[in-house]
C-alpha cells in the first residue's frame, strides 16, 4: 500500500443510500463510487464502483428506489459494506476527499459505516465540497446548485443519481465552472457585475480580496465559516497543501454561507422562509377569482435563463393565502427526519369551500404547466381525499426551516390572538422556536389563522404544491 503521505491524489467520491423513514433511522449505503484524479492534469486515474447489501434490505423501500433506481434484487446477492471496507479505506485514507455536499452527507454516512463494524474510518488528507466551494465562488446563476442543475446549466447530461455516474459528473462540473471563472478573472469587475448575477452583493470586492491566498482555517475579517470549503492536515497536524494547486487556491476563500441539503426528494430541501410580519400581499381565499389564477414559469433568480414554476394571479404577483379560522385536523408531526438531522415539521387542517376551490384551481394549473414542460412525474394532489361523508376535505401545511444568522430555524412566525375575535396579536415565541414548542402550540382541535405561500415541485418523480406557513395566529 502507497504510504499515506505520498498520496497526492484526489479521491472523488459519491454514496447513495436508503432514505430513512422514521425518526432515528440511519441510511444504510447501496452503493460507494469513487474516481482518483490527477491534481496537475485533471485526469481521471482510476475507478471503483460496488453496490452493497445493507443489513435490512426492507430498508430499500419505494422511495429509494425512485431516488436512485438500485432495488432489493440488484443488491441481495452483492458484497455486506464490511466485506468492501477494506478497498474503501485504501481508495480514501490519506487523500484529499473530494465530491458535492460531502461534508454534510457523504462523510458522516462512511464514519458511521466504518463504526458500525467496530473499525476505525478513514481520514482525509484535505477535503473538498464542490458545494460549498462553488456556491461561494461561482454563484447560484445556475440555480439551486444541486448536481442535477448544474449538469443542465453547462449541457453536460442527466444524473443518474447513481454513484460512478455522478461522481464524473462532479468532476467535469467543476473544471467547467474552474474555466469560466479563470476566463472571468481577466475582465473588469464592471463587465462580470453587468452579466452574471450572484448570491453575494460584494461579489467585486471580494474578487478582489481573494486574489491573495490566506492559510486554510486562518480566521481574518474576510475568512471565517463554520464549515470549511477546502482543507489540508499534515500527519503531523500543520496544516499544509500537500500538492499544487496554487490557481485553485486562489480561487477559495472560507466565507459564511447557507449550503444546500442532500436530495432525498423535493421534500428534503425546506423552503428558506424570509422571516417576517409582513401581511401585505395574502390574500383571503374569498377574495380571489379562480378564473384569475395561473401558473407561469419565471426565472429561478434574476438573470437566470434556468426557471421554476410558481402560482400567480391574474396581475402576475405570487399567490399567497391568508387563511383564517383554519381548524386543525392532525397536530404537528415530526417523525421523518431529513439529511441534515432535522425533523421534518407538518400538520393537517380542514378545508373551507371557498379555500378547497382555491386550492384545486391551483392544483388543475401547476399540473397542466408541469405536464406541458415534459415532466413525466406523479402528481400528488394538494387536497388529501378523504372517505365518509361526515369527512371534510384536507391538506398539510409545512413550517419551513429559514436561517437566522447562521443558524438553522423553523421559519415560521407564531402569534397568539390578545382576545378572542381581537385583530391584535403577539408573537408567541421570539425566535429559533424548537420543534417540542410548535408541537406543543399546533394540536388537533387547534383553530389558528394561516399566511401560506404555495410552492410547486418536482423531484424525484413526485411533483405537486407544497403549502409553506409564512405565520401562524394561534386563537
Amino acid at each position: 500500500m502507497v504510504p499515506s503521505e505520498d498520496r497526492s491524489e484526489i479521491a472523488f467520491f459519491d454514496l447513495e443510500t436508503t432514505i430513512p423513514f422514521r425518526a432515528g433511522q440511519k441510511h444504510e449505503i447501496l452503493e460507494f463510487g469513487s474516481i482518483l484524479v490527477c491534481p496537475k492534469k485533471l485526469v481521471e486515474l482510476r475507478s471503483y464502483t460496488q453496490l452493497v447489501r445493507p443489513a435490512n434490505l426492507n430498508r430499500i423501500t419505494d422511495r429509494s428506489v425512485s431516488c436512485n433506481g438500485i432495488k432489493r434484487e440488484d443488491v441481495k446477492s452483492q458484497p455486506t459494506f464490511a466485506e468492501i471496507a477494506d478497498d474503501v479505506y485504501e481508495i480514501l485514507h490519506g487523500r484529499v476527499w473530494a465530491g458535492h455536499n460531502i461534508l454534510r452527507f457523504d462523510i458522516p454516512r462512511i464514519r458511521e459505516a466504518f463504526a458500525e463494524i467496530g473499525r476505525d474510518p478513514p481520514e482525509p488528507k484535505g477535503t473538498i465540497d464542490s458545494l460549498v466551494l462553488l456556491t461561494q465562488k461561482f454563484g447560484r446563476r445556475a440555480g439551486d446548485m444541486k448536481m442535477a442543475t448544474l449538469a443542465t446549466y453547462f449541457g453536460i447530461g442527466n444524473q443518474t443519481h447513481r454513484s460512478l455516474d455522478d461522481v464524473r459528473m462532479n468532476f467535469e462540473v467543476l473544471k467547467y465552472c474552474a474555466t469560466v471563472l479563470f476566463l472571468e478573472s481577466s475582465l473588469p469587475d464592471e463587465l462580470i457585475e453587468n452579466s452574471v448575477t450572484t448570491t453575494t452583493p460584494e461579489t467585486s470586492s471580494r474578487r478582489r480580496r481573494n486574489t491573495r491566498t490566506s492559510p486554510v482555517g486562518e480566521q481574518t475579517a474576510e475568512s471565517t465559516t463554520a464549515i470549511p470549503i477546502l482543507s489540508f492536515v499534515s500527519p503531523a497536524g500543520s496544516q499544509t497543501n500537500p500538492f499544487d494547486m496554487s490557481t485553485l487556491s486562489n480561487e477559495i476563500a472560507s466565507e459564511t454561507l447557507q449550503p444546500d441539503v442532500p436530495m432525498e426528494e423535493e421534500r428534503n430541501q425546506p423552503s428558506k422562509a424570509i422571516i417576517t410580519s409582513d401581511q401585505e400581499g395574502f390574500l383571503e381565499p374569498g377574495e380571489i377569482s379562480s378564473p384569475s389564477i395561473k401558473a407561469v414559469q419565471v426565472p429561478l433568480y434574476h438573470g437566470s435563463q434556468i426557471t421554476k414554476p410558481q402560482l400567480v394571479l391574474g396581475d402576475n404577483k405570487p399567490l399567497q393565502l391568508r387563511c383564517s379560522d383554519l381548524k386543525v385536523r392532525f397536530g404537528i408531526s415530526g417523525k421523518f427526519m431529513d439529511n441534515a438531522g432535522r425533523r421534518k415539521l407538518n400538520f393537517v387542517i380542514d378545508l373551507c369551500p371557498s379555500l378547497c376551490n382555491v386550492l384545486q384551481e391551483c392544483d388543475s394549473a401547476a399540473k397542466t404547466i408541469s405536464v406541458d414542460s415534459g415532466s413525466g412525474s406523479d402528481w400528488n394532489p394538494v387536497i388529501i381525499p378523504v372517505k365518509g361523508f361526515l369527512n371534510s376535505p384536507t391538506a398539510r401545511i409545512h413550517i419551513p426551516i429559514g436561517l437566522n444568522g447562521e443558524m438553522d430555524c423553523y421559519a415560521a412566525e407564531i402569534h397568539q390572538r390578545e382576545l378572542p375575535g381581537a385583530a391584535t396579536t403577539h408573537k408567541l415565541i421570539s425566535s429559533n422556536p424548537s420543534a417540542e414548542e410548535l408541537e406543543s402550540l399546533v394540536n388537533p382541535g387547534t383553530v389558528l389563522d394561516a399566511f401560506l405561500s404555495l410552492e410547486p415541485y418536482d423531484y424525484q418523480q413526485r411533483a405537486g404544491i407544497r403549502l409553506v406557513a409564512r405565520k401562524l395566529v394561534i386563537h
